[in-house]
């Protein structure tokens, strides 16, 4: 069989674990998928029906897995189109390697008007990935090829992507398949900074943790660090489920804030730490201990009393093998579990409704089962109330705050995650975005549960304008549509559900369902959750 750069590019997924492939197709990668045709039994093609939804789905598998994924889309408002997701995809620190189709090479830049052209393609898509290359040269591929994959899976995990002129899919080139694995590489660990890390650690009278997305695969060492030296541990949106919400340490980030202005250390593992360092403040009574891939966020608005640029999963063992033996730190644990019951008391009360239909939800899903917030007034609580038991099990937009992303991520997640349940939540609002790939779930017969909560409006901006701007409401009312009709209509199995309780039963219903499901339930207004969230300085 002839070697192509379309044949190398589908080997070199292949080579590198990828075994979906999310996608839509089209002219200028014709050839790309001609190829994929004869690898069908090493690598599933999932058509989606926006490119938005391909992106999205790649997103939500890596983030439901760790591991890495891949999509592939045309250029032009078909690469445009899935930039939402890609930019959240950076955000999250998403490992996504994404295939994207050019125009001819020869008029690259040359402003013809051909199908699907614009400008500096390659040049947008740099600024939303780790890294981004143009192939044209057969000889050249196999590196280049190379080149984003160690990218990939070295440093901080982001997407890369490689695009591919139509005119240069057939050209040859020759490359052995048992070259085209690329492996991580560890960073050395100093074992000075490791006995300076541990010296703060046990000067420390009141330490609290904070973990991000980087901690995820760390779960383990983490909360035996937590445990060892009494430590709470706080996650905002990416770092849910590193340590079991039922765990006495484990410290919803509100309850976490009131707690900040006793605290002497802060550990960040995996984390930019910017809402502590930049939002509720640091002064010279407090220390950072801070654990990275990458370096630059180590000195990012306050430097760190000590970072360690290295993998958790070099630098953990380290730290709980030096360890010596720890002061005691009962009356810290005490603050940490009353501060904790506080604002649960607190919170019951005054976010009642979010938290009765957070609750059905938990109950009705496992405790290894993948929860997917969204930009609605559920969602906004789930980041500090919902009860997260696992790692990955809590998948968020994180700092880009991305509204519609839900349904395709959770869709991707559930694809990429048969094994355990899966539910989505959106508004109306945002349910609308990619409401297309319903269609998708059907065609593919993915097990996804998704709950819409229909108040026929964008809720938060409503809210906001209720609560700040006296009622004086403007573009927040939606004309939105009957869910259970429009999922019926695709072949989604759909439900209505009008209490906390029937949601419960409807969703446990759902869960052992094997295709696709949607429940929508019609609410009203919700208290705001924002004084929840946008915590303010307090040192």
């Amino acid at each position: 069989m002839t070697q192509t750069i379309a044949s190398l590019t589908a080997d070199s997924l292949i080579a590198n674990g990828i075994t979906s492939l999310y996608c839509v197709p089209g002219v200028q990668n014709d050839h790309f998928f001609n190829a994929l045709f004869d690898r069908q039994d090493q690598l599933k093609v999932i058509h989606t029906r926006h490119e938005q939804g391909a992106v999205y789905m790649a997103l939500g598998a890596a983030l439901a897995t760790g591991q890495p994924q891949a999509f592939s889309i045309v250029p032009g408002p078909g690469f445009l189109n899935g930039c939402a997701a890609l930019c959240t995809a950076y955000a999250l620190n998403a490992p996504l390697f994404g295939v994207v189709g050019q125009i001819p090479s020869n008029a690259i830049g040359q402003g013809l008007g051909l199908l699907h052209e614009i400008e500096n393609q390659l040049e947008i898509m740099s600024s939303l990935c780790k890294r981004a290359d143009r192939i044209v040269d057969g000889e050249l591929a196999q590196q280049q090829l190379a080149d984003a994959w160690t990218d990939l899976r070295n440093g901080r995990p982001r997407p890369v992507g490689i695009e591919v002129p139509v005119d240069k899919w057939l050209v040859e080139t020759t490359y052995d398949h048992t070259r085209l694995t690329v492996s991580s590489h560890s960073t050395p660990v100093d074992d000075e900074q490791i006995n300076t890390a541990t010296q703060l650690i046990s000067d420390a009278k009141n330490p609290l943790i904070v973990v991000g997305s980087g901690a995820q695969a760390h779960s383990t060492d983490v909360c035996d660090l937590a445990n060892t030296i009494g430590a709470g541990v706080m996650a905002f949106r990416n770092g849910h489920g590193v340590m079991d919400s039922r765990e006495e340490l484990s410290l919803p980030l509100p309850a976490g804030h009131r707690l900040w202005n006793e605290c002497d250390l802060v550990i960040g593992f995996g984390t930019r730490l910017i809402t502590q360092k930049n939002d509720w403040g640091i002064d010279e009574n407090i220390k950072i201990l801070h654990v990275d891939i990458d370096q630059t966020v180590l000195d990012k608005v306050i430097p760190a009393t000590l970072g360690i640029h290295a993998d958790l999963k070099d630098v953990l063992p380290k730290l709980l093998e030096s360890l010596p033996d720890q002061p005691k730190r009962d009356s810290w644990r005490e603050r940490i579990t009353a501060e904790k019951s506080l604002f649960i008391t607190e919170i019951a009360s005054e976010l009642k409704p979010q938290l009765e239909w957070l609750t059905a939800i938990r109950q009705a899903l496992p405790d290894e089962g993948v929860f997917v917030d969204e930009l609605t007034q559920i969602g906004y609580v789930s980041r500090f109330a919902f009860q997260s038991y696992r790692p990955r099990t809590f998948l968020s937009t994180g700092y880009q705050g991305t509204l519609g992303y839900g349904i395709p991520t959770a869709l991707g997640a559930a694809h990429a995650r048969a094994d355990v349940p899966v539910v989505s939540i959106a508004g109306d609002g945002g349910a609308m975005f990619t409401i297309a790939e319903l269609a998708t779930a059907v065609h593919h017969n993915i097990p996804l549960n998704i709950v819409v909560m229909n108040d026929n409006a964008y809720g938060n901006v409503k809210g906001i304008q209720r609560d700040k701007y006296d009622a004086r409401y403007i573009a927040s009312d939606l004309t939105s549509p009957d869910f259970v009709k429009l999922a019926q209509s695709m072949g989604v199995t759909a439900e209505r559900a009008s209490t906390p309780d029937e949601l419960k039963l409807k969703l446990v219903s759902a869960i052992a369902n094997p295709g696709p499901n949607l429940i929508e339930v019609p609410v009203g207004e919700f208290p705001s959750p924002w004084k929840y969230i946008l915590l303010p300085k307090v040192r």
